[in-house]
């Protein structure tokens, strides 16, 4: 997945996210739609990590296609 994939991977995520909010905001609250606004917020936690691996893998001379998308357990761990 290149750059641009990753980007857009990130706004589809993005745009699903802000559906599902006013969804919720409209209906109230729902335990589906709440599972999958987390799985929404891994997947976008996946996607940036990726996208700053890429970008510090190119910066370094190294090649960014030998980045790859780390597990949720390592992405959700990071500070914000």
């Amino acid at each position: 997945m290149d750059d641009t994939e990753v980007i857009r991977r990130i706004g589809a995520l993005v745009d699903e996210e802000h559906e599902l909010e006013r969804t919720q905001a409209s209906t109230g609250p729902d335990e589906s739609t709440a599972e999958r606004l987390r799985d929404i917020e891994v997947a976008l936690d996946q996607c940036w990590d990726l996208l700053r691996q890429r970008r510090a893998r190119r910066e370094t001379g190294d090649d960014p296609d030998e980045a790859g998308v780390r597990p949720p357990e390592v992405v959700e761990r990071y500070q914000q």
